[in-house]
């Protein structure tokens, strides 16, 4: 099954603010992982967020978080964030089940 990928408008920007290098890779990644099986957990890539309503998953791209919701056939990409970030940006947007 193909899934659409949707970028939020803070994802997009999130994209806009890496340097072009990390950008194609994020992107690069995205379509690689999540077009075809975004929830297929693995050790290293994709894990399934616990205790989180929102976002439900984490995409590791080294450095790089992508934070993403599965609705049906689409990927709704949330925030694209420096490891560093990530758990602060949890902690601010994340919505507890």
């Amino acid at each position: 099954m193909r899934y659409e990928i949707i970028l939020a408008p803070e994802a997009a920007q999130d994209l806009k603010r890496l340097s072009a290098r990390n950008r194609t890779t994020v992107q690069d990644n995205i379509e690689k992982h999540l077009r075809f099986e975004p929830d297929k957990i693995s050790k290293s890539r994709i894990k399934r967020l616990r205790g989180l309503r929102h976002p439900q998953y984490r995409l590791r791209v080294g450095d790089i978080r992508v934070f993403y919701d599965l609705v049906e056939d689409k990927v709704e990409i949330l925030a694209v964030v420096q490891k560093s970030e990530a758990a602060d940006w949890l902690v601010e947007m994340g919505d507890l089940e």
